[in-house]
């Protein structure tokens, strides 16, 4: 039940948890340590053995002490003296006519409280005949050592129970720092370079919430270093791949080329038709920088460089919308163009809009049924200019990109002008925008 208790508590409950525990066991421990002294001193240190052997040996020492000083029985402070270095000791001394008490070197008459022989006896117990210089005495002894043994016992009980509570503290601080030295030294081993050394995390306190973190910490370090090592990869195929594709098609061009530097255009067949060989041969090279450039803009850790100036967003959308427009009807789309009243001001890198417009219609060409128009719809609206490309999906292509590169382009170009751009798509249609806000007028 506790381990169960300690393996799902929080520090502060486990905390709690501890002191109560210390605190009970300091208690139990407190009195079971006053009772076993107290019961010692009641049957053992009190017993009447013990009392007899005690008050014999204090009769024995006060009757050296009478001998040698010679002392009489009204010799008052010189027996005062003698019990004023013996705090639990009583020395009643009868005869003579009166009876005095002496304890801790004060005397007092017993005459008002105790009137005879009897009651004395019948209070401290048996009666010593002792010789005093002046004539025969009998002296009552009275020991209250019993009280001193009690505060003996108390005090180390307090002792025993504090060491108790200590330990139990101790002991819960030391798991706790077990712990947070073992997580330290996981850590460590991590921080050298060991990734695969994983890290425990046992229990539902904060220090297994920690260890449970940085555990997820070192997979998401190994995740992103696998992430990255793929990446290179991809890289270093793709520079590969692409450095063959482009050497294919550039060395046609070269020879196509060559084929006219060298024969002229005499034979106007044969110039035309390697005219346009090499001109599909420079749009297949067009195409594959084009990928390029779309890759590393992705990928690529440098900041995208734009250079942004002022143009009238409507003469500048017109232009690039309606190039895109001529592009498409060229491919055998319909296309329509719905553009906002009025003037307004933007602040862009024209190349890096036309190249966000050349994806969309790339993708447009692509996947839109070329039997549904597709829509261009520019409009200002909340301080902002947005351009919106939407068409119907063709029903015999896949809709979604392989890499989405291309979006991702369009979306670090926009990001990097200020702008934003979204996609957003269902089972029949697509739709593309981005926007910019628009200028403060000057």
């Amino acid at each position: 039940m506790i381990k169960r208790y300690f393996a799902h508590a929080s520090l502060n409950a486990k905390m709690l948890f501890a002191l109560l525990l210390a605190l009970l066991l300091a208690v139990g421990v407190f009195f079971a340590a006053y009772g076993v002294g107290n019961y010692f001193i009641d049957n053992v240190y009190m017993s009447s053995e013990s009392i007899s052997a005690r008050k014999a040996k204090i009769y024995t020492e006060f009757s050296v002490y009478v001998r040698q000083n010679n002392l009489a029985g009204t010799d008052e402070a010189a027996i005062a003296r003698w019990t004023a270095e013996r705090d639990n000791v009583t020395i009643i001394v009868t005869g003579g006519g009166d009876n005095y008490s002496f304890r801790r070197g004060q005397r007092t008459s017993v005459n008002s409280q105790i009137s005879d022989l009897v009651q004395i006896a019948g209070i401290y117990g048996k009666l010593y005949p002792l010789r005093f210089s002046d004539g025969e005495y009998q002296i009552a002894i009275g020991d209250s050592s019993q009280n001193h043994e009690r505060n003996v016992f108390l005090i180390g009980s307090l002792v025993l129970a504090g060491v108790a509570f200590i330990a139990v503290m101790l002991f819960y601080i030391r798991s706790i720092t077990e712990r947070i030295i073992h997580l330290s030294e996981e850590a460590t081993v991590i921080g050298a370079g060991d990734l695969e050394a994983k890290i425990t995390a046992e229990g539902g306190d904060e220090i297994a919430l920690l260890a449970t973190e940085m555990d997820n910490m070192r997979n998401a370090v190994i995740e992103r270093m696998g992430n990255e090592k793929r990446a290179w990869e991809a890289n270093s195929e793709l520079i590969t791949a692409i450095s063959h594709d482009i050497r294919t098609p550039m060395t046609s061009l070269i020879g196509y080329l060559g084929l006219l530097n060298e024969n002229g255009f005499s034979d106007v067949e044969s110039s035309e038709r390697f005219a346009a060989s090499a001109y599909g041969k420079a749009l297949e090279l067009k195409e594959l920088t084009d990928e390029l450039f779309k890759y590393f803009l992705v990928f690529g850790r440098a900041e995208l460089e734009v250079e942004r100036e002022r143009y009238d967003a409507r003469l500048l959308l017109e232009q690039l919308v309606g190039e895109a427009a001529f592009d498409l009807k060229d491919a055998g789309f319909e296309v329509q163009q719905i553009f906002f009243d009025g003037e307004a001001q933007i602040v862009a890198d024209p190349m890096y809009l036309k190249r966000v417009m050349d994806n969309l219609v790339s993708n447009a060409k692509k996947y839109a049924d070329p039997a549904a128009p597709i829509i261009f719809l520019a409009e200002r609206k909340d301080g902002r200019l947005s351009v919106c490309v939407s068409n119907t999906v063709a029903r015999n292509v896949s809709r979604v990109e392989s890499t989405k590169i291309g979006l991702r382009t369009c979306q670090k170009i926009m990001e990097a002008m200020g702008g934003s751009f979204s996609t957003a798509s269902d089972e029949s249609h697509y739709m593309a925008e981005f926007s910019l806000p628009v200028a403060p007028d000057a």
